[in-house]
């Protein structure tokens, strides 16, 4: 996609992103330079192409104000792999936690489901035509003496063999519209392989290396097939899957894979502000643990080969965002090395009571959207008036300032308090075709408690 000569500008980028995002132009902006700057690396002539690396961002903001769908927004735009971590996760290699690599193979994993869905998706055709003669076969199984040639419609069956392909003609019509769903046949598909080999012992292989020989021994195993009793609905989906997987070639998805994830992947780093070495020492762990983990970090940030189970993947161009709120530390209190390598610099502003409003009415995956839709599938109308909107809005503002900000994460508590019991009603007390219709008046009866009470400890997610 990015060799592509209509891949989107920067301003189609941050159209895209205002689809889902309310505000926060300025990381909009950077993100969409980013983005469009891997495109321009891709096609610069020569070997300076090589020497080009992304310009990694950090972005410092407040919990709920749009860091991690920003980014995760960027990569379903430029259907890259994705993977999002938290930095606190990780500790300083020798102590107990995650290895840092293990975001590179995570990335790498994502890419190769990526791939192998493409190309699943590129023979379905062909592979739907096998499953329907496994199907036809369990169903009207072929005689051995098949006739030579198909019989036109009117023509009349004079053997048995013709007998045979003439019925299975008419079921292969059934079956391709879908008239015997339900009926069961019996298949052979494979066994799940041998569980994962547990290690006794310490934690001296890192987690590359335990994939591998879980995998070699797993190829070891000789595969094996079991009978299954089915409807003709399940045995296609079953059959679909282990067919499409014959049809496309491992090796190539996993070079283009590793490929993509090289050069088009997205690896989100959030808390990072957990790690730095605070600027007034309290909780968290040893502040030699936290420089540990940066410097762990620093490697793979710059450009360094990570062993995967699919390959050797280099991570020189793979483009890493990092988030925190940076509460209690400073950007400055990360290492200077990693500071230097997070050259990008984005604030996220805290969100408003206007923000709310937009995030509750806009967006295409806005909170009210999916409650609408939650509703319809019971077949029950679910409607918001503008003004139940804006009061929601004000509640949430509210108990942000009140009790601990949130960002809009506080919007599913207040929607979530508000509609509570009209889901439990549906279907039973509230009916098929019946419309439910969300009223300033409404909100402000069913959340008064939640704003009077002082005491909102309950409402903190």
């Amino acid at each position: 996609m990015l060799g592509d000569t209509r891949y989107l500008t920067p301003r189609e980028i941050v159209q895209e992103l205002d689809k889902y995002i309310i505000g926060q132009n300025d990381a909009k902006r950077n993100v969409a330079i980013a983005l469009r700057n891997r495109w321009r690396r891709m096609n610069v002539k020569g070997d300076i192409r090589g020497e080009i690396n992304p310009n990694n961002i950090l972005m410092i903001g407040p919990t709920g104000v749009g860091k991690t769908e920003i980014a995760r927004r960027l990569a379903k735009i430029a259907d890259a792999p994705f993977t999002k971590v938290e930095a606190s996760k990780f500790t300083e290699v020798g102590y107990v936690g995650r290895d840092v690599e293990s975001m590179i193979r995570d990335l790498v994993e994502q890419s190769v489901n990526m791939v192998s869905a493409q190309k699943k998706a590129e023979v379905k055709e062909k592979a739907m035509e096998i499953v329907e003669d496994i199907i036809l076969d369990a169903l009207i199984p072929p005689v051995s003496n098949k006739p030579a040639r198909p019989l036109n419609d009117d023509e009349v069956p004079r053997t048995d063999a013709e007998l045979n392909e003439k019925t299975r003609e008419r079921f292969r019509e059934k079956i391709r519209n879908k008239e015997l769903e339900d009926r069961k046949i019996e298949i052979s598909v494979k066994s799940a392989g041998p569980a994962n080999i547990g290690m006794i012992g310490g934690g001296a292989m890192d987690d590359a290396s335990m994939i591998n020989l879980q995998e070699m021994l797993g190829n070891m195993m000789p595969k094996t097939s079991k009978k299954r009793k089915v409807t003709i609905e399940e045995a296609r989906k079953i059959l679909l899957e282990e067919e499409s997987s014959k049809l496309i070639d491992m090796d190539e998805v996993k070079e283009e894979a590793l490929r993509r994830a090289e050069e088009t992947g997205i690896v989100f780093i959030d808390e990072v502000d957990k790690i730095a070495k605070a600027s007034t020492s309290g909780g968290g762990g040893p502040d030699v643990s936290r420089e540990g983990v940066q410097r762990d970090l620093l490697p793979i940030v710059e450009g360094t080969a990570v062993s995967t189970k699919y390959g050797v993947i280099n991570t020189d161009h793979i483009l890493f965002v990092a988030a925190g709120a940076f509460h209690f530390a400073k950007p400055s209190d990360l290492i200077p090395e990693l500071q230097g390598r997070f050259p990008i610099r984005v604030e996220l502003s805290d969100l408003t009571e206007s923000d709310f409003y937009h995030i509750l009415k806009e967006p295409r995956n806005a909170l009210t959207k999916q409650y609408e839709a939650l509703f319809g599938a019971e077949e029950v109308q679910l409607e918001f008036a503008d003004e139940a909107l804006k009061e929601l809005a004000t509640m949430a503002f509210r108990i942000n300032s009140e009790v601990e900000n949130i960002g809009a994460r506080r919007l599913h508590t207040v929607v979530s308090k508000l509609l509570n019991e009209f889901l439990f009603d549906v279907p039973d007390v509230i009916g098929p075709n019946a419309k439910i219709m969300v009223t300033k008046e409404m909100v402000q009866d069913k959340l008064k408690g939640t704003v009077q009470d002082k005491d909102l400890s309950q409402y903190i997610l």
